[in-house]
């Protein structure tokens, strides 16, 4: 028992384990954020412009203070790399703008853009993504994923910070979607629940080569669809079907789907 306690207290006491910031801190701040962009999240309105403006002088502090417990890691001083993040908020915001469309357009039950901000997981997912990708960008550590990984257990959506997706995108229901770090995914794509964007191999000599596949424009992706590998390119208007395994290109509108004998056709 003792030596366990001493293990404990090595622990404890090490520079790791306050070298960042807390759970909890974090969640405020990510939460904080999307609550300031779009008060529909939680219904908490600021009407004052002024009180408005403070508040998000208020989170660039917030960020700062995440930052500074782990300043000997950073590229920067944690003021300018909280200010950098601030500067890139409003393109940030339009993106998501254009995502929670995407969804309000994509999805029948769907009947207004104040339903999807404040009760589809999907938007939870993609606005933590989007505020983790800038801090990933920006070369700062582990942060992010603690970030993506806070809508991960709460949505069940899994999206790596480091993967390049651009707006109007679009996940439907959400529960089980995986995105994998090097993956990128062009405008007005749809995912399904259940679908996997991973990679082939999880060697660790490949982890910084492209191991996740490309999706690009105006495609759907059903539910319980694996595509895997970095070499791989679904084109542009193409339709995965349900629990299609694909870890080849496809050429720009194809239909991959499995027959009921469960061989992949394309039409």
């Amino acid at each position: 028992m003792n030596d366990f306690l001493d293990e404990l207290k090595r622990r404890h006491q090490s520079a790791a384990a306050s070298a960042f910031p807390a759970t909890g801190a974090v969640n405020d701040f990510a939460n904080n954020l999307l609550n300031w962009l779009f008060p529909e999240h939680t219904g908490q309105v600021m009407a004052d412009p002024v009180m408005l403006e403070q508040y998000g002088q208020q989170l660039e502090i917030q960020l700062e203070l995440l930052l500074q417990s782990m300043q000997h890691q950073l590229p920067d001083t944690a003021m300018q790399l909280s200010r950098h993040f601030m500067m890139q908020v409003p393109n940030m915001y339009e993106e998501l703008k254009k995502d929670a469309d995407a969804m309000l357009q994509g999805d029948p039950a769907a009947t207004c853009l104040y339903e999807v901000i404040r009760a589809y997981p999907g938007f939870y997912a993609v606005a933590f993504y989007r505020m983790a990708h800038i801090l990933c960008k920006l070369r700062v550590p582990l942060l992010p994923r603690m970030i993506t990984e806070l809508a991960h257990s709460k949505t069940g959506i899994d999206i790596h910070p480091g993967a390049v997706i651009a707006p109007w995108f679009c996940i439907d229901h959400g529960t089980g979607v995986v995105i994998g770090e090097t993956t990128v995914i062009g405008p007005h794509v749809k995912l399904y629940q259940g679908v996997t964007l991973g990679a082939l191999s999880v060697d660790k000599e490949m982890a910084h080569n492209k191991r996740h596949p490309t999706i690009e424009e105006h495609t759907v992706i059903y539910a319980g669809a694996t595509i895997l590998g970095g070499d791989t390119v679904v084109g542009h208007h193409s339709i995965i079907g349900g629990n299609v395994w694909l870890i080849r290109s496809v050429e720009p509108f194809s239909r991959i789907y499995y027959k009921a004998e469960h061989r992949l056709t394309e039409l």
